[in-house]
């Protein structure tokens, strides 16, 4: 989940994305199409290139990982940290208690 609220829906991205493929051809050059695109939704030239760029991504047009498999990685990477955390405090309390038997033994 992205700290930002995400103030355009899947839908208008979608949209917005496939109007600046379709209507590329007509301008001089992609800046173009997305900065006439951008200012009829209300967003920057600047984030509607990067829905582009991703969205170039997920269909395998342009070279980078998409956006399923960033996710996937995503995950996993916190799952092993939170498995990094669950065995450091495993070892500590495994070492706690090795102690304290240590200490009731020798009494």
């Amino acid at each position: 989940m992205s700290k930002t609220t995400n103030k355009f829906s899947p839908e208008v991205r979608e949209r917005a994305v496939r109007l600046v493929l379709e209507t590329e051809a007509q301008h001089s050059s992609r800046w173009q199409a997305i900065m006439s695109i951008s200012a009829k939704i209300g967003c920057s030239g600047h984030t509607l290139n990067e829905w582009v760029k991703k969205a170039e991504v997920d269909s395998g047009r342009r070279a980078g990982i998409p956006t399923e498999m960033a996710e996937k990685m995503k995950a996993l990477e916190r799952e092993n940290r939170e498995l990094r955390q669950a065995n450091e405090i495993l070892r500590k309390a495994s070492a706690y208690f090795a102690m304290a038997e240590l200490d009731r033994r020798s009494k």
